[in-house]
């Protein structure tokens, strides 16, 4: 299964973060990657260098595997797991890929303080606010269930951290400073991630 893992990132790479730059710098001149800000030790630091360990430990984990130094974890290594794994990334990828285009020239990676895009709340987004995140979770646990070794499930717990602190600390603050009430009304009635879990209260 390893191989596959190390296939199926290579896939999710190229098509959520390739070929969505492509698209987008055809479209607005950027790519949208706003890369690493803030001070280090910073929130917005902090989020972004937790995304990057996440991304490395997952790549790490299945190259262990394969070199034989890092062995699967037993219990969550079987024929059920690989299944749902590749159900659960497969779900995950067509989430993604749907939240980004739906959210169209507004897309980025990372928040630039200055920058101001428009409010998107339609499709996936009146179901979650961070339907691309959403997306990611259930790809990087099928990751993980495919190669079920210490350094894949460590990496699910680093971006889930990751997510947290970037979705709570640095998004959801720009959020509302950029769109005000607007912003607030919508997140009072959309949940973060899952529908209906984690509406922001007014101020």
């Amino acid at each position: 299964m390893a191989e596959l893992a190390v296939g199926l990132l290579v896939v999710y790479f190229a098509l959520a973060f390739g070929l969505r730059s492509l698209v987008q710098k055809r479209r607005t001149g950027s790519t949208g990657f706003r890369g690493i800000s803030g001070a280090p030790g910073s929130a917005e630091w902090l989020g972004g260098v937790s995304f990057i360990a996440a991304i490395g430990m997952g790549l790490l984990a299945p190259i262990l595997d394969l070199a034989g130094l890092l062995n699967a974890i037993d219990p969550l290594d079987g024929r059920a797991a690989h299944i749902a794994g590749i159900a659960l990334f497969s779900a995950g990828l067509i989430a993604t890929l749907v939240a980004q285009m739906a959210m169209g020239d507004a897309w980025r990676i990372g928040v630039a303080p200055d920058e101001r895009t428009h409010l998107v709340t339609a499709g996936p987004f009146a179901l979650v606010r961070n339907p691309i995140f959403s997306g990611m979770l259930p790809t990087s646990l099928g990751l993980a269930l495919l190669v079920p070794n210490v350094v894949a499930l460590a990496g699910l717990v680093a971006l889930v951290s990751a997510l947290e602190i970037q979705v709570r600390l640095v998004e959801e603050p720009h959020l509302r400073r950029i769109h005000g009430p607007d912003y607030e009304a919508y997140a009072s009635q959309v949940g973060r991630f899952f529908p209906g879990v984690g509406q922001l209260r007014r101020h």
